[in-house]
């Protein structure tokens, strides 16, 4: 009796083993997907960021043209203004 009660704690014993295997295997497998989406939007993020700071770039560029442009006009403007008030 006593050896049938072994055989049959030892069959139970290794079908609760086998079966945690298999979920260790599944949890394994569904981490490493979750990982590989998470690398795959990381670089997808990266790639975004260095698209925004690019532009930030080309906008300060452009806002210094401007405010040269701006100067410029000013300039031009008072010496147009001058040269009015000499001829009146």
């Amino acid at each position: 009796m006593n050896i049938r009660l072994n055989i049959s704690l030892s069959l139970v014993c290794l079908a609760i083993f086998t079966s945690c295997e298999n979920v260790t295997s599944k949890v394994e497998t569904q981490l490493n997907r979750l990982n590989n989406k998470a690398n795959q939007l990381d670089s997808v993020i990266n790639t975004e960021m260095d698209k925004v700071m690019k532009l930030d770039s080309v906008i300060n560029l452009e806002d210094l043209k401007i405010k040269k442009l701006d100067s410029l006009v000013n300039e031009t403007s008072s010496k147009f203004d001058s040269i009015w008030n000499v001829l009146n």
